[in-house]
């Protein structure tokens, strides 16, 4: 299965029509939907922006600064509309609650972090081609529908990446998935790519790489990089991630503005344990 790119939802609510016509705020108001970059909303129901504000020096993040919930409209702004967030709901603020406490268990962690995994991945496919088709029911009327167009793969930078392999392959059962190990150089510090194994003809597909935390955004960068030197191009990609910093987004859409980044929620915080949580090796 295979498919594009996310359109933009505008909260809706039931309104409740009173006897004398004159109209009440609505009681349960369904959540704003949070994409970066966007301010489409009145007032009255205005959205709740990405959370998280500049990446403060390394010596003045604490575990302290993770519960103010310091919403920036200008980061937002700034990092502009190729960063896409999952609509946020208590749901998905339970997971990240789960994988951000320290006191987890692993079994825990893991099981809430595929859920999360998921989420994103449904979402991305969202992003990716879709064309029209009609099919025969079994009883015998046509409907008109929607399926993937081909062409769509999915790319894990190892280790913490292949992680979300899994629940890719839970929604898409016969996409193909390439792979790239990248580490930091012991002497110069650099990302360094170690290996990377593709599709061979990965220059025509759409692809959805998959990193679970964005910190500094320089692994990614260096990903992007080894797919554009096999002919791919930045507006093709579709990064998938659970976590991100003010950071590493802006670092990442400045070198690839035609880039698409979607994750969960962008915090000068990130959970950059979830690698050796997940896998056990903490």
């Amino acid at each position: 299965m295979e498919t594009s790119c996310l359109e933009n939802r505008m909260p809706y609510q039931n309104q409740k029509q009173v006897v004398n016509s004159e109209r009440r705020e609505p009681e349960h108001a369904v959540k704003q939907v949070r994409f970066a970059g966007k301010s489409c909303c009145s007032s009255s129901t205005s959205a709740a922006t990405v959370r998280g504000a500049e990446e403060p020096a390394a010596a003045n993040v604490n575990d302290d600064t993770i519960n103010d919930d310091t919403s920036s409209s200008d980061t937002a702004k700034e990092i502009g509309p190729q960063l896409k967030l999952l609509p946020l709901n208590d749901q998905i603020r339970e997971l990240q609650t789960i994988i951000r406490d320290k006191s987890t268990s692993r079994g825990d962690f893991v099981f809430s972090a595929d859920r999360l995994i998921r989420l994103v991945v449904e979402e991305g496919l969202n992003q990716l081609p879709y064309s029209e088709c009609t099919v025969i029911t079994p009883t015998g009327h046509k409907y008109d529908g929607v399926k993937f167009e081909k062409g769509n793969c999915g790319v894990s930078i190892m280790r913490s990446g292949e992680a979300m392999e899994q629940g890719l392959r839970d929604c898409c059962r016969s996409i193909r998935i390439g792979k790239i190990l990248i580490q930091s150089d012991e002497e110069t510090q650099k990302a360094k790519v170690f290996y990377a194994k593709f599709p061979p003809d990965i220059s025509r597909r759409k692809v959805l790489l998959m990193y679970p935390i964005l910190s500094t955004g320089n692994t990614v960068i260096e990903a992007v990089r080894v797919l554009k030197e096999h002919g791919l191009q930045a507006k093709h990609i579709i990064l998938l991630s659970l976590f991100s910093t003010p950071h590493g987004a802006r670092s990442i859409v400045k070198e690839f503005p035609d880039i698409t980044i979607l994750t969960t929620e962008v915090h000068a915080v990130a959970p950059t344990h979830f690698g050796q949580r997940y896998f056990g090796t903490d």
